[in-house]
């Protein structure tokens, strides 16, 4: 946990370590974003925590982390990951906070330089059947926004060839893997509050 470190409280730690677990197991174990193992492996990943249970909370974080990778050294520290164990449980609230998340981007001025990528551990998709394999291509152990450098992005998807057909080729994987091959990479969250 080198990029952008901060010490940490052990319900921290835990939240980060489920995290990191769920990173290398299902995003890169199954390559379900091929393009986290290289930020991964070079450590360029900024891990945050916020412990409370209020949603402004969150959003007071995100800003805080939005500005610091704003003006922070890519080779340095390439995305973060805000974990938020505690608050937005219900994955409609959730939902519905990506809103003020967005409108937090745009008062920045930040839309076009960084974006801000959500996952939930009952993630759905509209119109999808809630035992759909598919939902787990964004299901992590806490309630976590992705902030990510759009020109990264940009490099990224420049290189990989096909870009449009990871969503579909990771919920093909899923299909495969099934529920029981998800329940068995043991990526679930070990603090109470979420999961």
């Amino acid at each position: 946990m080198k990029a952008g470190s901060l010490s940490v409280s052990d319900s921290e730690r835990v939240a980060i370590d489920d995290t990191q677990k769920w990173l290398m197991e299902a995003v890169i174990g199954l390559n379900l974003c091929p393009f986290a193992k290289a930020v991964v492996v070079k450590d360029r990943v900024r891990y945050r925590v916020c412990l409370s249970v209020a949603s402004d909370d969150v959003l007071h974080m995100l800003a805080e982390e939005l500005q610091f990778l704003a003006t922070a050294d890519a080779s340095m520290v390439e995305t973060t990951l805000l974990i938020a164990p505690y608050a937005l449980p219900d994955f409609l609230d959730f939902n519905d906070f990506l809103r003020a998340c967005d409108a937090l981007l745009e008062s920045l001025g930040l839309v076009g330089e960084l974006q801000v990528a959500d996952f939930h551990p009952d993630y759905q998709f509209a119109g999808e059947s809630p035992q759909a394999m598919g939902h787990f291509t964004n299901r992590s152990p806490y309630p976590t926004l992705h902030l990510l450098r759009e020109s990264s992005l940009d490099e990224a998807v420049a290189v990989y060839p096909d870009a449009a057909l990871i969503f579909e080729r990771n919920i093909a994987s899923l299909e495969t893997l099934g529920a029981k091959g998800w329940a068995d990479l043991g990526v679930v969250a070990r603090l109470k509050g979420c999961a």
